[in-house]
């Protein structure tokens, strides 16, 4: 109810800006949303607005498509003018212009430049860079206007937890915090579930909504007494992949892992090091090593996006090959997620495997600074893992969404 009245309720109504940070399914970006555009159409006619969000697809995707909803519901008329990204709201003769950008890197500055705005909504604020930020912020010159954040807290020294909830009253804002306690939507089985999803330094952040360091072991869920058990014979699973970390001087790692009873194994390892060896192998000579690898097994390979030659040699020798996502720190997250909750097992024999486990580490100097960052040492079976995890798991199921109505497209 903050959320949603804070620009009319007197004593907030001066302010010039919320911050709503906090847990995840916390409900801060379907309150915030509708807020933003009761308020808007409420206090202006004929003005510019802004919506950004990482990309312009997950601002369609976790912020447009269910304010939509909730606006066509309670009688406004929404236009989107899809190549334009740009909204069109009316109701009772007002009309006001949304327009949607990404804030994905320091490029993203140059997309606001020259709008001028009554308002400006952030969603996920803490993915974005401080420059697109700042320049979007600048746009907003229309007497009255207000600014809008919402995220999941990052590190302590990130810069949106320097710049603006270190310096509320200065910057003239309302901070409410949040968590799933305060969704009525969420009953407390499914709390209870979304707690299961994360450890460590995410479930502080994702969980508790605290801004905290990550520090320490990145995989401190690690248990080998419940993750890991016996597999003599590699053959029967339903399907297969291999994942693929490649070096030249520095190890490269080939994961086989198989699907049974709705739970991914992961069955064997090959790691070879060219500096331990000091005898750097070549693509023809790790492509012969793949195929004493997986043997007679049909299994999909995914490869290392930066490998382009050696995901070339595999294609040529007719191997299908797929280019993974290298994105760390989400890889990390569902990685822990698909241990967390036993959509991952190992078998106990994964000698490099079960070291790295013990030796990946966040980069303290980093965290410093406001990055997380893990350090680049003993990490090569943690990267083909995370491969693995993103592409097959994270993905597959991110992929099996329900398509949206067409009237909402």
């Amino acid at each position: 109810m903050q959320a949603l009245t804070w620009w009319r309720n007197p004593g907030t109504k001066d302010l010039d800006a919320i911050v709503c940070d906090g847990s995840v399914r916390a409900g801060k970006t379907v309150i915030m949303s509708l807020s933003y555009v009761l308020w808007s159409m409420t206090d202006f006619d004929a003005q510019q607005f802004g919506l950004a969000g990482k990309t312009i697809g997950s601002l369609r995707r976790n912020v447009i498509r269910p304010l939509k909803i909730m606006l066509h519901s309670r009688g406004f008329h929404v236009k989107d003018h899809r190549s334009d990204n740009m909204l069109e709201v009316s109701k009772r003769g007002k009309v006001n212009y949304y327009f949607l950008f990404g804030g994905k890197d320091e490029g993203s500055q140059d997309l606001v430049q020259g709008l001028t705005a009554a308002g400006f909504f952030f969603d996920e604020v803490a993915l974005m860079p401080e420059s697109f930020v700042k320049q979007a912020t600048a746009r907003v010159s229309v007497e009255g206007g207000k600014l809008w954040f919402n995220c999941n807290p990052a590190g302590p020294y990130h810069w949106f937890k320097l710049e603006w909830i270190d310096k509320l009253k200065e910057k003239r804002a309302l901070r409410i915090h949040f968590t799933m306690q305060d969704n009525p939507s969420l009953s407390p089985s499914t709390i209870a579930r979304y707690e299961r999803l994360y450890s460590g330094v995410f479930y502080k952040r994702f969980i508790l909504g605290l801004w905290v360091l990550a520090d320490g072991v990145v995989y401190d869920n690690w248990a080998a007494e419940t993750m890991t058990t016996h597999i003599d014979d590699v053959s029967g699973y339903e399907s297969y992949y291999v994942s693929c970390d490649y070096g030249t001087r520095n190890p490269t790692v080939f994961l086989l892992w198989g699907r049974k009873d709705k739970v991914w194994y992961c069955l064997r390892e090959f790691y070879y090091s060219g500096r331990e060896s000091s005898n750097n192998w070549d693509d023809s000579q790790y492509v012969t090593a793949m195929g004493k690898f997986v043997g007679t097994i049909k299994a999909s390979i995914i490869v290392d996006p930066s490998a382009a030659s050696f995901i070339t040699a595999l294609r040529k020798a007719g191997y299908q090959v797929i280019a993974a996502d290298n994105d760390v720190i989400n890889g990390i997250r569902e990685v822990q997620n698909a241990m967390n909750n036993g959509k991952i097992m190992f078998a106990d024999d994964l000698k490099h495997m079960f070291a790295e486990f013990s030796s990946y580490i966040w980069d303290d100097k980093a965290a410093d600074k406001g990055i997380d960052k893990v350090v680049k040492d003993h990490d090569h079976v943690m990267d083909a893992l995370r491969y693995f995890v993103f592409m097959v798991i994270y993905k597959q199921r991110t992929a099996t969404t329900a398509k949206k109505p067409v009237w909402l497209r």
